[in-house]
């Protein structure tokens, strides 16, 4: 089937599209680095372009009347989340947007719309905002179906949760795609990495002392078992005024001195990424050589924890342990885009557009697990 994706941002959509068959024959985005980074990763040589969602014209979006299947795009949710000032349609710059799509979705009548928003939007204004959301697509003459969808049952080590909608056009002959289960698979990306936290482990007098430069404490250990291993004590706001993160757990960063905020420890999976991509994971620090290996000795007068060898690589030596911020490529691994398309962004984007740019994107990994019921559900040939 063919789509065009709106608020196409990296493509996200686009890639999940992609996978099971359907083509792409258009694209619009505002932000300017977005659309770089699209098309270093897209070839999108012959496909129509628009940027201001705005501007495009009744008479443009009726051109692809009859050549178009589905429109695709994950509307603006600043409007509707949890995190944002949640305006809604009283937002005039962002949650307005919605009815751009539906304004195109008039023009070109396509048989299937496939859009994706945060989970908040379902309980927004007390559910008042869906109910316009429903009653507008469905005087439209499209049927909708939903459901909340979360990342990390899709491969990827990401707790995100958001809702997606799919609109079938009546007399259309579309099946039902939901409810859809996550693959549950084992996820084979390695996250490794937020701000440092340099203080070498002594013995298990360090368990409870506080080491605060950023509004985290830590509590690291050499000690195994019992309640003893390497941890974290991040500040969150529980009747016990902290949670524990290990070695492999996630971390955010944002606003550490807060006293409000919840749910700041991901155990072995991300948080959900925003537009800062301010997040990291516990991990230890290796000493892979021996000068290193002299050097830490004569700063902590002790030697570091020995690693066993671990699939027939030589061992290593831990010299404590650190908080390490997330990479770009690692929020980029979290919504399942491969390296490739990370390395072509790379080349047209700073470094801080690729953290916004990887906060603002859709999930590639659930986007095509719907696609493959699209494709099983829809037989639409042109």
């Amino acid at each position: 089937m063919k789509f065009l994706d709106l608020f196409s941002g990296i493509g996200g959509f686009r890639l999940g599209l992609e996978q099971h068959g359907h083509e792409c024959v258009g694209f619009c985005e505002i932000d300017k680095y977005a659309r770089q980074s699209y098309k270093a990763i897209h070839n999108t040589e012959g496909e129509l372009e628009y940027h201001d969602i705005t501007t495009v014209t009744d008479d443009q979006w009726r051109e692809l009347n009859g050549t178009v299947d589905i429109i695709a795009g994950g509307f603006p949710c600043q409007a509707f989340s949890i995190a944002g000032k949640r305006q809604g349609f009283e937002d005039e710059t962002r949650g307005t947007l919605f009815f751009e799509i539906m304004r195109a979705a008039k023009q070109i009548q396509p048989p299937i719309l496939f859009l994706e928003n945060v989970k908040g939007l379902l309980n927004h204004d007390k559910g008042r905002t869906f109910r316009i959301i429903l009653q507008a697509m469905d005087e439209l003459g499209y049927d909708a179906e939903w459901q909340v969808l979360n990342s990390k049952d899709f491969g990827v080590p990401q707790n995100r949760e958001r809702v997606f909608i799919i609109g079938h056009l009546r007399g259309s002959s579309g099946r039902e795609i939901f409810p859809i289960g996550g693959t549950h698979g084992e996820t084979d990306i390695q996250i490794k990495q937020v701000a440092q936290l340099d203080t070498p482990t002594r013995n298990n007098s360090n368990r409870f002392r506080t080491y605060d430069p950023d509004g985290i404490g830590a509590c690291l250990s050499t000690m195994g078992g019992g309640g003893l291993e390497p941890c974290v004590m991040v500040r969150e706001a529980t009747l016990q005024g902290y949670a524990i993160a290990n070695v492999g757990d996630s971390i955010n960063l944002e606003q550490p001195n807060s006293k409000t905020r919840r749910g700041r420890v991901g155990k072995g999976v991300a948080n959900t990424l925003t537009t800062s991509c301010n997040q990291g994971v516990l991990e230890p620090k290796i000493i892979d050589d021996q000068e290193r290996l002299k050097e830490s000795y004569k700063q902590h007068d002790i030697v570091p924890t020995l690693r066993a060898q671990i699939h027939g690589n030589p061992p290593n030596l831990y010299d404590g342990f650190r908080v390490r911020k997330l990479t770009e490529k690692e929020c980029w691994r979290l919504q399942g885009f491969p390296d490739s398309a990370f390395r072509k962004a790379k080349q047209v984007v700073s470094n801080s557009q690729l953290y916004k740019q990887a906060g603002n994107s859709v999930t590639v990994n659930v986007i095509a697990a719907i696609a493959e019921k699209l494709t099983e559900s829809n037989p639409i040939q042109r």
